[in-house]
């Protein structure tokens, strides 16, 4: 169980989704790392000039401070982590089923979150944008791949989303041993 209490870790140490975008005139691609706390991108300049490309069809430019969540989620993450660890020194089995449920619908939470921001900047554009093309909205996808004018937008989790799936894995590990563990003192006793 300090395991799964861990390793919602990774989500401090890479990012935890990642936005790719190719077109012809960035053949090399442009790649929009989110964070559990910031948002950067592959490169220095990255995030300019997707807010360049934004501003070209309305879309609000992207900062890091516009997202409360970026400033929410982190203590967020503690919690989980604490709380695993804590669990897993009381030693009490069913509590382990409460904390995975919890740490699923804070995921769940976490992507309907996200799937609105990519609404919000898709949807709510500037009127007075250089490009405006009547009806057309610009909501990235929220997986997979999706054309956006002439651009290839992919967007996929990334690494430290993998602490989250490892959390959810070590905590079925730890509640199925824990009922194998009783299983066996009762059998003894």
């Amino acid at each position: 169980m300090i395991m799964a209490a861990l390793s919602p870790g990774l989500l401090f140490l890479f990012p935890m989704w990642k936005i790719y975008l190719t077109a012809p005139q960035y053949p090399e691609g442009l790649e929009m790392h989110i964070w559990v706390n910031k948002i950067t991108g592959d490169t220095e300049g990255a995030l300019q000039n997707f807010n360049i490309l934004n501003h070209y069809i309305g879309m609000e430019a992207i900062h890091a401070e516009s997202f409360t969540e970026l400033k929410v989620m982190p203590y967020i993450v503690v919690f989980f982590m604490v709380s695993g660890v804590v669990l897993a020194l009381i030693g009490k089995r069913k509590l382990i089923l409460y904390w995975a449920g919890l740490l699923m619908l804070g995921g769940a939470v976490g992507v309907l979150d996200f799937y609105l921001w990519l609404v919000r900047f898709g949807t709510h554009l500037d009127p007075t944008a250089p490009i405006k093309i009547p009806g057309m909205t610009y909501i990235p996808p929220l997986l997979g791949r999706k054309q956006l004018l002439n651009f290839d937008a992919l967007s996929l989790p990334s690494t430290g989303s993998i602490g989250i799936l490892l959390a959810l894995i070590f905590a079925g590990i730890a509640y199925y041993l824990s009922h194998k563990k009783k299983t066996q003192t009762n059998a003894l006793t």
